[in-house]
């Protein structure tokens, strides 16, 4: 069955590929628990049908599909997301859940009987664009976050995360977290190393610890004509000269400072702003470099404040810190895969569910090495690479 795979895997990737793209980008607006992340999750509901694989949720709004017994434990699980950052590339989470069904196939094509039950997951708002916690999904599963917090999110509409889900969320799961003896996540790579190795498909060793801080300087609203340039305390200075000190001292440190999302108020060309908000993305290899490069941008933001007259308050809304993937468990699945392990600086369900299972990832080569962004790529043979190797990880993990 699996001479195919390509065709197969571009079949079922057409039934997905339409759904949330925005028109005029040709990007991705599939933000968690909207139309169009819903649109997929019924399309996984059919897929799971279609295989006769039950259903369940977990009241955070995860979705899992189970061949075996859903009360079994030991299970292995794989997955992904559904959800995209604001007109990001189609393959970042989706190709990890279609690759999943297709490993299914794969492997039942080929009468494989797995000794321990598999499971499919699709976490909701890994992102984090609606709510602004990525990960959400696996971290109210795992504990990681409350169910009061994440209850209480609001997306830009005001609308909370409890609303958009239609209940209150469960919050932590452990008896359901405890049937589950691994974790797999299949994902596009969000760089290019592969391209430079010349190799299809990759084992993760490591996540870098990474964050988000929201900056909220507050100044004074005025009249962009009539208010001379020394009485100004313009909180858009402010934030203009922590976006150079992030980049500057991020540049310093060998770690990635991102500043790509800003509001303004009240948002007028011919006023000088009130107020400015603005959140920082910082990763680094370490946790030192990271605390030191946060720990910079604070103290020259403060001295940039006292010298504008404006006041700042920094919130802290998510840190993860540095993941290690399971030493053993990536080894074994490199020989298995003769594939290349690499870090990465993206960050992932897996990077949650680590912290309380052996967990794994498989990257597919991204040809582009562009990644959160339409030019996001992969081709179909090596997608159908990425579904063979996630079924003999499967096969191996499952019936060992």
């Amino acid at each position: 069955m699996s001479g195919d795979l390509s065709a197969r895997f571009r079949a079922l990737w057409d039934e997905i590929a339409p759904v949330g793209r925005d028109p005029d980008s040709g990007g991705y607006l599939r933000y968690a628990l909207t139309e169009p992340e819903r649109e997929l999750r019924a399309w996984f509901r059919a897929q799971a049908e279609r295989r006769d694989m039950p259903v369940t949720e977990d009241g955070n709004g995860n979705l899992f599909a189970h061949w075996g017994d859903p009360e079994a434990s030991d299970a292995v699980l794989t997955g992904s997301h559904f959800d995209s950052v604001p007109h990001g590339g189609a393959y970042d989470g989706p190709l990890g859940i279609v690759s999943a069904f297709l490993a299914v196939d794969e492997l039942r094509a080929a009468g494989v009987t797995p000794g321990r039950p598999l499971v499919l997951g699709a976490f909701v708002e890994e992102e984090g664009a609606r709510f602004g916690v990525p990960c959400l999904g696996s971290r109210l599963l795992t504990g990681a976050l409350s169910a009061e917090r994440a209850a209480g999110l609001r997306d830009a509409a005001g609308v909370s995360f409890a609303e958009a889900l239609g209940d209150r969320p469960a919050g932590a799961r452990p008896e359901l977290l405890g049937r589950f003896g691994a974790f797999v996540e299949l994902h596009v790579e969000q760089g290019r190393a592969l391209v430079d190795t010349d190799a299809p498909v990759a084992v993760a060793s490591a996540i870098w610890p990474h964050g988000r801080w929201r900056f909220d300087v507050v100044g004074e609203g005025n009249h962009a004509g009539t208010t001379r340039m020394a009485d100004r305390r313009d909180p858009m200075l402010t934030y203009a000269f922590t976006v150079l000190a992030a980049n500057k001292e991020a540049r310093l440190r060998g770690a990635h400072a991102t500043v790509g999302r800003v509001a303004v108020e009240p948002n007028a060309t011919n006023a000088i702003p009130s107020k400015v908000t603005g959140w920082l993305d910082a990763r680094a290899a370490d946790p030192q470099t990271l605390t030191g490069l946060i720990d910079a941008v604070r103290g020259k933001l403060a001295e940039r404040a006292r010298r504008d007259g404006t006041e700042v308050t920094v919130t802290e809304e998510s840190a993860t810190p540095l993941v290690a993937f399971d030493g053993g468990l990536a080894e074994r699945l490199a020989t298995l895969l003769d594939a290349p392990v690499l870090p990465t600086g993206a960050g992932h369900d897996a990077g949650v569910l680590a912290a309380h299972l052996p967990t794994a990832m498989l990257f597919v080569r991204n040809p582009t090495g562009i990644s959160h962004s339409p030019a996001e790529a992969a081709t179909d043979d090596d997608c159908a690479a990425g579904v063979r190797a996630l079924a003999g990880v499967l096969e191996e993990l499952t019936c060992a």
